[in-house]
C-alpha cells in the first residue's frame, strides 16, 4: 500500500525557514514524479513545486521562486521542500503527492497518491 507521510511543519516567524520531508513507502519511489501542494484556509489547493523522477528538473510557482527548493533522495525514498524567507501568506497545510506521469507534473489531476499534510504557520 502506498503511503506518503509529511513531517517538518510548525510555527515559524516571518523571515524564518522550515524544511518539510515526505517519506514514501510501498512505492518504487524513483518511478514517480513528485510535487508539493498547499492549501490555505478558505482557498483552493495549489501546487507549490514539482520535481521529475530523477530529480534533475524542478518547477516552482512564482510566489515560491527564489525562496523554496524541492529535492528528492531516491535512495531513501524521501522528498524535501526547503522553505526560506517565509511569509505570512505561506501559511497553509502542505502536502506531497506522487504522479505516474513523466516530466514535470503541475496539474493536480495527474497526481495519484497524496499525503495527509503538515501544517505550516508563519507569524507576522
Amino acid at each position: 500500500q502506498v503511503q506518503l507521510v509529511e513531517s517538518g511543519g510548525g510555527l515559524v516567524q516571518a523571515g524564518g525557514s522550515l524544511t518539510l520531508s515526505c517519506a514514501a513507502s510501498g512505492v518504487n519511489f524513483n518511478g514517480y514524479a513528485m510535487g508539493w501542494f498547499r492549501q490555505a484556509p478558505g482557498k483552493e489547493r495549489e501546487i507549490v513545486a514539482a520535481i521529475t523522477r530523477s530529480g534533475e528538473s524542478t518547477w516552482y510557482v512564482n510566489s515560491a521562486k527564489g525562496r523554496f527548493t524541492i529535492s528528492r533522495d531516491n535512495t531513501n525514498n524521501t522528498l524535501y521542500l526547503q522553505m526560506n524567507s517565509l511569509k505570512f501568506e505561506d501559511t497553509a497545510v502542505y502536502s506531497c503527492a506522487a504522479s505516474f506521469s513523466f516530466g514535470l507534473v503541475t496539474l493536480q489531476s495527474e497526481y495519484t497518491f497524496w499525503g495527509q499534510g503538515t501544517q505550516v504557520t508563519v507569524s507576522s
